[in-house]
């Protein structure tokens, strides 16, 4: 009888994901992006919030909020004021669809076989937030593009304008480990949207985003001087306007970043290594 050809072991994922190192780590990485870029190619539609939530959004508050906030025929005013405030939404909205594209594709399965491969557990979601950051970069430019054609001036000079675009994908990248929580700790797409949306609803529109603070009741106005969107609102504003302080709602928005990130990663990657 000829001896049995030995077999390897059945490999428990995960086993080898502290003995993977940085190279081997961004090549998975990397992979990974191409695979999501040649997803989102195969299925163009999902771009639509990326394309079309700008163009929209903008329109709608120039046209209908613009004339009684900054007074009738100041429609341009209101675009030098709205335009970097929402700069800071289309990072949370853009990161709410990742929390919803990473519970769907757990529940096709698509999650379970990326775990059973040899590779960082953490490598899925960071290429997911790569991909993501780069839709976000994209409606961004679509924002700022209809804001120029609305009568947007960058009055602060190019290098703190591009600032303020990184300062919002910072903030932008560091709520998408948030939502990516949310995703695989809820049980539908439809779950994560409708958390989602209680969180979004009050932190947009209790900040400066949309209007000045000081017309509003004293209890409000308090919880926006904390709320983060209206420190990265003020800061982008800032730096595009050429007038305002900067430093300090600046390092606010880096330090909720900071923590965001410092917290809900870790707590990401245990819940995508332990979900069933």
């Amino acid at each position: 009888m000829s001896a049995a050809t030995p077999t390897a072991p059945a490999t428990k994922p995960g086993a080898d994901e502290g003995r993977i190192g940085l190279r081997a780590n961004l090549r998975h990485i990397g992979a990974l992006v191409r695979r999501n870029a040649l997803q989102i190619k195969q299925d163009p539609e999902s771009m639509f919030d990326a394309l079309l939530m700008p163009v929209i959004f903008i329109l709608l508050f120039v046209y209908v909020f613009g004339g009684a906030i900054a007074g009738k025929g100041q429609q341009q005013e209101y675009v030098q004021y709205l335009v970097p405030g929402m700069m800071a939404m289309m990072g949370m909205n853009i990161a709410m669809a990742v929390g919803s594209g990473v519970n769907e594709d757990f529940r096709k399965g698509v999650m379970d076989r990326f775990r059973t491969m040899p590779i960082a557990r953490s490598s899925v979601l960071i290429a997911k937030i790569v991909v993501e950051v780069g839709r976000m970069l994209i409606a961004t430019t679509i924002l700022l593009v209809m804001g120029f054609l609305l009568g947007l001036e960058i009055k602060g000079g190019i290098l703190p304008f591009l600032g303020s675009v990184a300062l919002s994908t910072v903030f932008g990248a560091a709520l998408m480990w948030i939502f990516i929580l949310l995703g695989l700790s809820v049980k539908t797409p439809q779950a994560v949207q409708g958390l989602a949306m209680l969180v979004l609803m009050p932190l947009q529109f209790g900040s400066s985003i949309f209007a000045p603070t000081a017309s509003m009741p004293g209890w409000l106005e308090g919880f926006t001087k904390v709320n983060p969107l209206s420190n990265l609102a003020d800061a982008a504003r800032a730096l595009i306007n050429g007038h305002g302080a900067v430093a300090h709602p600046a390092l606010i928005t880096l330090g909720w970043a900071a923590v965001i990130t410092a917290v809900t990663m870790p707590l990401a990657v245990k819940k995508f290594r332990t979900k069933t």
